[in-house]
């Protein structure tokens, strides 16, 4: 078997469960449960990336932010330092659990959780219309209150989920700090945690200086840039369905197994893709497979290796 470097990027969902109040315990064991399927990749000799989102997590971090800033005086810490508290925390759980699965498995292998700043412009049309959720889902009373009370913007979840989630800014990202020790780490044969939540989002000033900005990155773009320079073969994005959608949770609700750029472009643009929920992952695909990339594929992590699950997107439809 041809060994190939993959890049899987997991979904908030593989850490923290949309009906579980967020406790240790339970991201722990969600993300042993996730992480058990990347194992056979491990094990056909592939190199691995990973990457993670970081939505409710982050959320959860700017409300503790703000009830310290309330009740204690604590000052508020921007939103680009509670990306960077996320990814070393949630970065630091993947790798333990990770560690302990391949030491379960008899596998020895370096894991080495990579705080990671991602590039975007502070120009970027995101800054004026706010479409990245994160936190909890709220209805629609509480939200407005915390909209009222705190100046929050928040706009409707899927009708699956239902409710409301606070939005922020979300541009796009355009180069990954690190990526030759990224290339180095993993051609040694290790395992790398890396742009977790999307990255930390700089630009350069006119000093040439490097300043954060107040925005969270889409992590299956950001994931994307890392495994398009990095010169990886294939891209996964681990979400809560097997397949992609077209017209998800309506009658005329459509299974899509294969995604050929031409097509994909077009269920785009007819907006059959939720803007906030599946739009941006195809997006991100789409961006891969456009720069030299294989194959990506979108799939639930317990099907990960199953090759009859998934929407696989390639540039032309595979034979």
């Amino acid at each position: 078997m041809q060994k190939k470097k993959i890049v899987i990027a997991l979904g908030g969902n593989a850490l923290l469960r949309g009906n579980q109040a967020g406790t240790i315990e339970e991201q722990e064991q969600n993300t042993y449960d996730t992480l058990k399927n990347i194992i056979p990749f491990i094990k056909e000799g592939h190199d691995v990336i990973l990457s993670h989102g970081n939505g409710p997590q982050v959320g959860n971090i700017l409300m503790r932010n703000d009830a310290a800033a309330e009740k204690y005086d604590i000052p508020q810490m921007p939103l680009d330092i509670c990306v960077a508290d996320s990814q070393g925390g949630i970065g630091y759980m993947l790798e333990k659990t990770l560690r302990n699965i391949l030491t379960e498995e008899g596998i020895e292998k370096d894991v080495v959780t990579l705080v990671t700043q991602t590039v975007v412009s502070k120009d970027d049309p995101a800054f004026q219309n706010y479409t990245k959720p994160v936190g909890k889902i709220y209805d629609k009373e509480t939200a407005d209150k915390l909209a009222a009370e705190k100046g929050w913007i928040f706009k409707p979840t899927p009708k699956k989920a239902g409710g409301y989630r606070r939005v922020v800014p979300s541009p796009n990202p355009t180069d990954i700090f690190n990526l030759k020790t990224i290339e180095a780490i993993t051609n040694s044969g290790g395992i790398v945690i890396a742009s977790g939540g999307g990255g930390i989002p700089v630009y350069f000033d006119e000093n040439n200086k490097i300043v954060g900005l107040e925005a969270v990155i889409d992590k299956d773009k950001a994931s994307a840039v890392l495994a398009s320079k990095i010169n990886a073969d294939e891209y996964y994005i681990l979400t809560d369905v097997p397949y992609v959608y077209i017209n998800f949770n309506e009658p005329n609700q459509e299974k899509l197994e294969y995604l050929s750029k031409a097509d994909a472009e077009k269920y785009m643009a007819e907006g059959k893709f939720g803007e906030g929920n599946m739009a941006p992952k195809i997006q991100a695909c789409l961006n891969f497979v456009s720069n030299g990339g294989k194959k990506s594929v979108i799939t639930e992590a317990t099907k990960l290796t199953d090759k009859s699950y998934g929407t696989k997107i390639t540039l032309e439809y595979e034979d």
